[in-house]
């Protein structure tokens, strides 16, 4: 791949780790730090039985997304060392080529659509 186009894949990816670095601090905030005074008693204590465990599920769900977006600043941190080391736009699989179209869409891919696929089939379920 070509210096420039590395030089764009680059900033692309430095732009989207900034915004997942954002979404994660506020995810972050709203799950650790949710509540607050219910205006009538002064507790963050939930009146109601539903209101807790629809505060739990919210929570939970919170964390699930942090957890998925913590995977793709992984992903990206990855992409930006195979850029330094000369290495992006390479499958790590099979060593072939990752067809740009491929990069557009997922820049912090590190596989192939072939690979990618091979990959997911062997995947278990959960």
């Amino acid at each position: 791949m070509k210096k420039a186009d590395m030089k764009v894949y680059r900033d692309r990816l430095i732009d989207i780790r900034a915004r997942l670095r954002g979404d994660v601090t506020s995810m972050t905030h709203a799950a650790l730090h949710k509540g607050g005074s219910d205006g009538a008693n002064g507790s963050s204590m939930p009146i109601h039985m539903a209101e807790l465990g629809s505060e739990n599920y919210e929570q939970e769900f919170t964390l699930s997304l942090l957890a998925n977006e913590e995977d793709r600043l992984g992903m990206i941190e990855m992409a930006l060392q195979r850029i330094e080391g000369g290495e992006y736009g390479q499958c790590e699989q099979c060593e072939g080529v990752i067809p740009k179209a491929r990069l557009n869409a997922i820049p912090y891919t590190p596989f192939c659509i072939k690979c990618a696929e091979s990959r997911d089939q062997r995947a278990p379920l959960d």
